[in-house]
């Protein structure tokens, strides 16, 4: 039966409809959009910036309070040629690094796409508002980043991010662009050759939700949550947008492909809450050391050159070989040491380290930090088109760490903040171009399309009533293990294969789970994400097994060198028996960023000196 209509969140008609398929009744909400954004952050806020400035008004839904995005996380920066203080710097020679980065498998188009736009996009967020760092003469400032030939990371201190997503949501709300916050989307309603809209539920009612739209941006974030240590909060970053997408048809890319950033704290010095988090590398773009247990700056040995600025796979290997060798901290870790630079120019550069530290009881403008390498960010993802965002399944678009492409087997730090705007921008214009006044959804919406969502409504309620001896938090916990044990830093084929049986007996130990608590419940929320990151682990274990060689960020120790025949990305898709592997060639890259790479511009650490 049907009830009356009412407003719904976003000023849009709702219907609270009845299931009518064969099943238990179940209740649930309707809300037709003509675009649905999934994820808040700033790929997903720069979508919908886009759609609106083209006079369409989406729906944006986010897993947390508006404005508490994981781009907070984000601290040292954001990379655009700008050339403030190395004129000499320009958008070919930022996508020269990005591709020699990344190992020459990005997406050339992406890449280039990205360093061209940023320029444009950096301005148009000062214009918005956002109080980038100035030199002297008031230009916006830049620093020294990882493996960057020269200072193009502009930055508000060390919460660049925070500062980008709060200028953002600012301009989303001048524009009035509809939120919805706290909701979760657990399937896509999608008949594998276009998409109908999401299903999903509020995470503070537990009242399901029925999305109608013929067109739904995923800008749901990365997978690194996956590993037991990790920069993400615990809930994050689970693999939920890659997993939707693959689900819906479309297909994933380069999953194989994790940064482990080589700064995380320390868990057994400062606290198991800490264990993993990022200490951000402006501590190093501003001039910190890497030292191990002796106090010998280990990184002489391994980058002479670029030192702790080599890019960010070399420096995590560097530490994981130090603690091997029996040359960490008995915690664990080596030491992140600035206490060398001013005391005022480490609490203006870097406030939001000095101040976690100093709550910790460490003056880092006197004592080092302990760190070790944490996952940090996946440059695997949904496979798309980058000048559009288009999946391969109609309607269905998606941007941001959800993606593979612009980053390959490397990414550079400040590339990610820098796609999600870059990207971001050029996917919102397309998607408007795309709606048309009959795109609401709705009337339109096939009743297999409706019984599929109402099925996994059902699915939601068996699962919030399981009650077996299996947590969501210790499968999980499991599952990070099993990942850093059989696809951490270093990896081999028969690491891997073992790994692929374990993660199939911990599938089978999900039929014992038990959820504490209803759809309100944290235990609820993490037993949907298991089943997310389930479908990612595998996806990353079997690319990670085909590709024997080792580029970038997946380094093999049974394959210790780079392989030109395996200048190829490895694709996921769903088959009828389960994920199918396939891989594909890489483009080249313009004439005119083939001739930057050609000039090998370098940094030179000792510019710092």
């Amino acid at each position: 039966m049907m009830t009356p209509q009412k407003p719904s969140a976003d000023g849009e008609q709702a219907v609270d409809g009845r299931a009518a398929d064969a099943g238990p009744a179940v209740d649930y909400e309707t809300v037709s959009v003509p675009a649905l954004v999934v994820g808040a952050g700033a790929a997903g806020a720069r979508v919908a910036i886009g759609l609106a400035e083209n006079g369409v008004e989406p729906l944006v839904i986010g897993k947390r309070d508006h404005g508490d995005a994981h781009t907070t996380w984000a601290a040292g920066g954001i990379n655009a040629s700008l050339g403030s203080l190395d004129p000499e710097d320009d958008w070919t020679i930022h996508a020269a690094d990005t591709l020699d980065e990344g190992h020459f498998i990005n997406d050339p188009k992406a890449v280039e796409l990205t360093a061209k736009h940023m320029p444009d996009r950096i301005r148009e967020l000062d214009d918005w508002g956002m109080p980038f760092d100035r030199t002297d003469d008031g230009k916006i400032n830049q620093r020294y980043f990882g493996a960057q030939s020269f200072r193009r990371t502009c930055f508000v201190g060390d919460r660049t991010g925070e500062a980008m997503l709060d200028t953002l949501v600012d301009k989303a709300q001048s524009l009035e662009i509809p939120y919805r916050d706290n909701v979760m989307i657990t399937r896509l309603l999608s008949d594998g050759e276009r998409v109908y809209g999401a299903a999903g539920y509020d995470m503070e009612s537990g009242e399901f939700i029925l999305f109608e739209s013929d067109h739904v941006v995923l800008a749901a974030g990365g997978s690194s949550a996956l590993y037991n240590r990790h920069s993400s909060r615990d809930e994050e970053n689970n693999g939920d947008g890659p997993a939707l997408a693959l689900d819906a048809g479309a297909s994933l890319m380069d999953m194989e492909f994790v940064q482990f950033h080589p700064t995380g704290m320390v868990g057994d010095r400062y606290g198991e809450d800490w264990d993993g988090r990022l200490v951000t590398e402006a501590v190093r773009g501003e001039g910190g050391r890497l030292l191990n247990a002796d106090g010998e700056r280990f990184m002489e040995e391994y980058s002479p050159d670029q030192m702790e600025l080599d890019a960010r796979d070399v420096v995590a290997r560097a530490i994981a070989q130090e603690l091997r060798e029996g040359r960490g901290t008995e915690n664990g870790g080596v030491y992140l040491d600035i206490s060398h630079r001013d005391d005022e120019y480490i609490k203006s550069r870097l406030p939001r380290m000095y101040e976690r530290f100093m709550d910790l009881g460490v003056d880092i403008t006197e004592q080092p930090m302990e760190v070790a390498p944490t996952a940090h960010y996946s440059m695997g993802g949904v496979d798309i088109d980058f000048e559009t965002g288009e999946t391969g399944v109609g309607g269905l678009y998606a941007v941001g760490e959800t993606v593979a492409g612009v980053h390959g087997a490397n990414r550079l730090g400040g590339n990610s903040l820098a796609e999600t705007v870059a990207i971001g921008a050029l996917v919102g214009d397309h998607v408007a171009a795309q709606v048309t006044g009959d795109d609401r959804g709705g009337d339109s919406l096939p009743d297999g399309q409706r019984a599929i969502a109402e099925r996994e409504f059902r699915s939601l309620i068996e699962l919030e009533a399981s009650d077996g001896d299996e947590t969501p938090e210790g499968l999980l916990a499991d599952l990070g293990d099993l990942l850093w044990e059989h696809a951490g830093i270093l990896r081999t084929e028969e690491s891997m294969s073992d790994g692929l049986e374990k993660l199939r007996q911990l599938r089978e130990r999900t039929g014992d789970i038990g959820v504490d608590g209803d759809r309100t419940s944290l235990s609820f929320e993490l037993a949907v994400d298991l089943f997310f990151s389930l479908t990612v682990a595998e996806a990353l274990l079997l690319s990670a097994r085909k590709r024997d060689e080792s580029r970038g960020a997946h380094y093999r120790t049974d394959a210790p060198d780079v392989d030109p025949d395996w200048r190829r990305n490895i694709l996921a898709d769903r088959g009828d028996t389960g994920l199918e592997l396939t891989t594909r060639g890489v483009a080249e890259p313009s004439e005119a960023v083939s001739e930057a790479v050609d000039v090998g511009y370098e940094l030179d650490y000792h510019h710092l000196e």
